[in-house]
């Protein structure tokens, strides 16, 4: 009789090699690995054999890069979505997306199970999780960190032991360094002395797509980029995908020192954790993107639509992203997105990025409106009846405590 399988997300990192001997040994599973690229940018090469030498019976090198941009990154883009103000999401985003393809190659395997190696303290176990429910509620969840019965490992040395119990000897080092997470969009840093908020973050250390603003060179750099309904089309005059625009971003950002966030962010299980984000090309790419529709959208569109961008950013973070909540919130994201469309200009320098001019077919703004010459459109004596009417309220509510006031 042939074994269950389980796909394993797997990235050949020290965790996720401990995790196939222990589910051969724990669950007698057959294993097949499962690496999901969505621009790590890490090394792939050599991978193959290493799930092969650590017990696994297959592995699948999945490049999702760009259903991410186009179907993850884009739609955030649109939204305007930003989680308590300064994260972009980056990881958030990507959860899914990794979700979905497990799932349809535990279908194509014909598998029982899906491994993740995710921690019982952070947020990814939650959006892995949602993501596999909500698209194969019969297939098992397995979760080693949060299985303390079992998965008795506690430290980096513990699992480069029980790999060579195994004889899995692989060039691991039982080194504490931060925790990252990293993909096209973004890097993730946690740990080390970032674990106390009273510290300063040790920037020469940690930055991995970027120098800090101080480092960035002295002359300033011009960028131009065309969006058409709110997806962005072209950078510096030359028509690229989305993934193409976003790494050309990332270049340009990381060299002026863009995108550097360090935050105190709560996760969704209820702690406080602080990290931080390096999102050069993000932080350019939605920073152009709300030039352009500060231009085009009205002010009650615009209002409502920045709501609709907390919300969103909020189910992303949480793991929400297969729910009929979000479809919606995206249809009317993209309804808002019809007439986004023209171009911008922007001077990148030291960690800043300085508007250099916006067009756009769609533009609200009106030059004869706007200009303190009177034209036909505006008549200055409406002003006051408006402001009669506007500021009513205020009025009847001065008087009435007046009237009080004598009393």
């Amino acid at each position: 009789m042939s074994k269950e399988k389980v796909v394993l997300a797997y990235s050949g990192g020290l965790d996720t090699t401990a995790i196939i001997p222990w589910l051969k040994e724990n669950f007698d599973y057959e294993v097949i690995c499962c690496c999901i690229d969505c621009g790590q940018g890490e090394e792939l090469d050599g991978l193959e054999e290493r799930a092969k030498l650590s017990g696994a019976s297959k592995l699948y090198i999945e490049n999702i890069i760009d259903e991410f941009c186009d179907e993850y990154i884009v739609p955030c883009v649109k939204a305007g979505a930003v989680y308590e103000n300064k994260y972009l999401l980056g990881t958030s985003m990507a959860r899914p997306v990794i979700a979905k393809r497990l799932v349809e190659i535990a279908r194509k395997e014909g598998a029982t199970a899906i491994c993740h190696g995710a921690t019982g303290k952070g947020n990814d176990q939650i959006r892995f999780e949602l993501g596999i429910k909500a698209l194969a509620p019969d297939i098992k969840i397995i979760a080693p960190w949060r299985m303390t019965d079992v998965w008795t490992m506690q430290s980096r040395e513990d699992e480069i032991e029980y790999c060579h119990q195994h004889g899995i000897d692989l060039p691991f080092d039982a080194k504490h360094s931060y925790s990252r997470d990293r993909n096209l969009w973004h890097i993730s840093h946690e740990g080390l002395e970032l674990e106390d908020p009273a510290n300063e973050p040790n920037y020469d250390d940690l930055l991995v797509l970027g120098v800090s603003p101080e480092k960035a060179p002295d002359e300033g750099e011009y960028v131009t980029m065309t969006f058409e309904a709110g997806v962005p089309k072209s950078l510096n005059g030359k028509e690229m995908k989305v993934s193409e625009i976003i790494t050309e971003l990332n270049s340009l950002g990381g060299k002026h020192g863009i995108g550097i966030v360090d935050i105190v962010e709560n996760r969704v299980v209820g702690m406080k954790s602080r990290g931080v984000y390096e999102t050069p090309g993000g932080t350019i790419l939605m920073e152009a993107h709300d030039q352009l529709e500060e231009l085009v959208l009205d002010r009650a569109t615009y209002e409502v639509k920045k709501d609709m961008g907390n919300k969103f950013a909020q189910i992303v973070y949480e793991g929400k992203w297969f729910t009929p909540l979000r479809e919606a919130i995206q249809a009317f994201v993209d309804v808002t997105q019809q007439y986004v469309t023209g171009e911008v200009k922007f001077k990148l320098y030291k960690g800043n990025i300085i508007k250099a001019g916006t067009t756009s077919p769609y533009s609200l703004y009106s030059e004869s409106l706007a200009s303190f010459t009177t034209g036909e459109l505006y008549d200055h004596h409406d002003a006051e009846g408006f402001i009669n009417l506007f500021g009513l309220p205020l009025k009847v509510r001065a008087m009435k405590m007046a009237e009080l006031n004598k009393k």
